[in-house]
């Protein structure tokens, strides 16, 4: 049974390297997409502090990202790419880090009580299949150091995970 243990939370870089242990941990020996993304979400939401929404878009299309695997409320399900933080990143092939979501033009509220999103990337051999999206109630909550983190643990997601049909 895998059971997170808490981390020191004051030193971005070292708190992100005992999580992706500890996602490396929790995912080992599973290698369904769907449940992973169950599994990272949690355990995102549980570990990174000041969070209100932690989860997975997954493209259905080249023109449209589904809802996946969340934890939080609920959530918006279609977003068109080319719309939103989520398919804005998907658009321009890029993790965005939007510090306060009410100055991002077509910003989609989901959650009226969030204020800063970041939305990193999925790829495979294959290019951009989905976005991994954190969403907080705190202005400018992620920096560069919380993108490098969300950055390896959806690394370690894909790598993990089987996308065969």
């Amino acid at each position: 049974m895998f059971a997170a243990t808490a981390i020191d939370t004051s030193k971005k870089p070292a708190f992100y390297d005992e999580l992706a242990v500890q996602l490396k941990a929790l995912l080992e020996g599973e290698g369904d997409s769907i449940a992973n993304a169950a599994n990272t979400s949690a355990l995102i939401y549980q570990m990174v502090p000041d969070l209100n929404w932690a989860g997975f878009y997954f493209l259905q299309s080249d023109e449209e990202l589904v809802l996946g695997p969340f934890q939080g409320k609920p959530a918006c399900v279609r977003i068109a790419v080319g719309k939103g933080v989520c398919g804005t990143a998907v658009d321009l092939g890029m993790s965005m880090l939007i510090k306060d979501v009410h100055d991002f033009p077509g910003h989609i509220a989901c959650d009226a009580d969030s204020r800063s999103e970041l939305v990193v990337l999925l790829r495979d051999a294959d290019g951009v299949f989905g976005v991994l999206d954190l969403d907080s109630p705190l202005p400018s909550r992620f920096d560069k150091e919380d993108q490098a983190g969300i950055e390896k643990l959806a690394a370690i997601y894909v790598a993990a995970s089987s996308f065969e049909d």
